[in-house]
């Protein structure tokens, strides 16, 4: 069943180069794989496809997110590349610094080239 598969979320670029140069100078990522279809990317045991469409950047909600065991660590790298982290004040969830701290958890927020919502993950163990 569904279970035992692999999961590859599809992350939307209207540019496709201009998200390329994003991924590779601000997140350190180089693709592995290029398909008709778009760009594939591996992170640890998992992937993600990145694909040109029209509809890039519409979703208001997070596209995906990276877990990490040191969230200051990782945003202090992505902010020495010029990434900006997003800040909220919503009912709750809000950030400080751009990290929201929910209960033993953390997370962050920033967006891409082309308008997606990606995040950080601290999970506490």
């Amino acid at each position: 069943m569904l279970s035992t598969l692999e999961v590859i979320p599809t992350i939307p670029a209207h540019d496709l180069q201009r998200a390329r140069r994003f991924y590779a100078d601000k997140l350190g990522l180089v693709p592995t794989r290029e398909a008709p279809d778009g760009l594939m990317y591996e992170c640890k045991n998992s992937g993600f496809l990145l694909y040109e469409t029209q509809y890039a950047g519409t979703a208001r909600n997070t596209a995906m997110s990276w877990a990490t065991d040191n969230l200051d660590r990782e945003m202090r790298d992505l902010r020495a590349k010029g990434v900006i982290f997003e800040e909220y004040d919503l009912p709750g969830l809000k950030t400080i610094n751009g990290v929201a701290t929910m209960g033993k958890d953390k997370g962050a927020w920033f967006k891409d080239s082309e308008g997606n919502i990606l995040a950080l993950t601290q999970m506490s163990r």
